[in-house]
């Protein structure tokens, strides 16, 4: 992939879109979240039109804060799946990436906390929380089990809009770029729910 990769989607639409483009500013990767629905099933295409199917991200279960979110490529064949860390997710993200075998090979976690709960309380003053998006930027390390740091993903500064860049830390192998890439998208929905 030709680093750094740009995911970005409207903060004010009704259902979530991401635009993942890479560092020439073609369009790699859409995703387009369907609305009101109580299990996840994502699907991510390599155009707009929808035309091309790349990837699947599914919930193992109906909404569930525990919920496994499992990958799969176009033919179903299983890529892997990511899961929240328990309670520590409420203050400071923090996500489980596993493999196709269900072992942890990497995590996911919020480098600091405070942006977010700064950005939160600071988000429900009117006017003001119209600006938090352009000073608050929370940024993301997925790690591998030894400790070594795979990318970061971080958020940019944007009006009405969330823009993250995604830069690798270290070289990876095709299967673990897939895997960091499906993983960000999947916390990016999840967090942006959350709020």
């Amino acid at each position: 992939m030709n680093y750094p990769l740009n995911l970005s989607f409207k903060l004010l639409a009704l259902a979530s879109q991401i635009y993942v483009r890479d560092a020439n500013g073609n369009l790699i990767g859409y995703v387009k979240q369907k609305l009101l629905k109580l299990k996840e099933d994502i699907n991510v295409f390599a155009d707009e039109g929808q035309t091309q199917h790349l990837f699947n991200i599914k919930a193992d279960r109906i909404i569930d804060f525990s919920a496994k979110y499992n990958f799969t490529d176009a033919q179903g064949g299983s890529l892997g799946s990511i899961s929240r860390k328990g309670m520590r997710s409420i203050f400071k993200a923090h996500y489980m990436i596993f493999d196709e075998n269900g072992t942890q090979t990497m995590e996911i976690h919020e480098e600091n906390g405070w942006i977010k709960v700064v950005d939160s309380l600071l988000g429900e003053i009117p006017i003001l929380g119209m600006f938090t998006g352009y000073f608050f930027n929370p940024s993301y390390i997925v790690s591998r089990m030894d400790g070594t740091q795979v990318a970061r993903l971080k958020k940019q500064p944007a009006f009405f809009e969330g823009v993250f860049q995604l830069e690798p830390l270290t070289q990876m192998g095709d299967d673990e770029e897939t895997k960091v890439m499906l993983s960000f998208l999947t916390m990016t929905l999840l967090e942006r729910a959350r709020g």
